[in-house]
C-alpha cells in the first residue's frame, strides 16, 4: 500500500505556507507493509473538491495559482487535519483513499479494492471524520431537519464503505468537522447499534467475535 508520510507532508505544507523553497524530490507517497507498519487510516465521506494521487505527488511541480487552489480545497485540508492528528497521536504513516491509490492504473485500483478491508483491519487507528457534523458531542438521536436525505445521521452513515470501516479497524475515532474529538467506537457501540444495525459484539471484537 502507498501511505502518506506525514513528517514529510506537514514539513512541505510549512515551507510552502512559508513561501520558502520546496525540493521538487520531496516525497510524500511511499509504499509500506500494511503488516509491519504502525498507520493511521481515514474514513471519510467524499465530497466535490476531493486531492488525487498525482495532484498529491506534483504538488510542488504546478504553478502557484494552481498549487494554492487545490491547498484550499476542503479536501486538501481533510488531509491536512488528518495528518496533524496522526502526528499528535504518534503515528507516522497515514492512508487516505483520495491520494494513496493511482486510480489511473487499473491493477492497483482493484488491488486496492480486494485489499481495503485488511488495510482497515491492519490500521493502529481509524478517524471517522463527519464532516457536516459540527455539534461537541456525537449524535444520540436521528435529527431528520438537520439530515433529511440520510434519515437523520450525518451523511458518513450513508456511505456503502461505512460498514466495513467501522467492524474492520479495532480503533475508531469519530470527530467533528472541525476535528473535535467526539468519541471512540467502544463507548458508542450501544448508539452504533441503532444507527447501524451491526450487532455490538461485532462493532467491539470484529466479524471474528464470540456471539455473547
Amino acid at each position: 500500500m502507498r501511505l502518506i508520510n506525514v513528517k514529510a507532508f506537514l514539513e512541505r505544507e510549512n515551507l510552502i505556507r512559508e513561501g520558502k523553497r520546496v525540493g521538487c524530490r520531496t516525497k510524500v507517497l511511499e509504499f509500506g507493509d500494511d503488516g509491519a507498519t504502525e498507520y493511521a487510516i481515514l474514513s471519510h465521506r467524499w465530497i466535490a473538491q476531493e486531492v488525487d494521487y498525482d495532484e498529491m505527488v506534483g504538488l510542488t511541480k504546478m504553478a502557484m495559482e494552481e498549487r494554492d487552489e487545490i491547498r484550499q480545497r476542503d479536501g486538501y485540508q481533510k488531509i491536512l487535519q488528518s495528518c496533524d492528528r496522526a502526528q499528535k497521536d504518534g503515528y507516522e504513516w497515514l492512508w487516505v483513499d483520495t491520494c494513496c491509490i493511482d486510480k489511473s492504473s487499473s491493477a492497483e485500483l482493484s488491488e486496492a479494492i480486494n485489499s481495503m478491508y485488511r488495510w482497515y483491519e491492519n490500521a493502529k487507528v481509524c478517524y471517522a471524520y463527519l464532516h457536516d457534523f459540527p455539534d461537541p458531542r456525537f449524535p444520540t438521536a436521528s435529527d431528520k431537519e438537520r439530515y433529511p436525505d440520510f434519515d437523520g445521521w450525518p451523511e458518513w452513515f450513508s456511505r456503502g464503505w461505512t460498514l466495513q470501516e467501522l467492524i474492520a479497524p479495532s480503533n475508531v475515532q469519530f470527530f467533528n468537522k472541525d476535528w473535535q474529538s467526539i468519541g471512540d467506537k467502544g463507548t458508542l457501540a450501544p448508539t452504533l447499534v441503532g444507527i447501524t444495525g451491526i450487532p455490538e459484539y461485532i462493532l467491539i471484537h470484529g466479524l471474528c467475535g464470540n456471539r455473547p
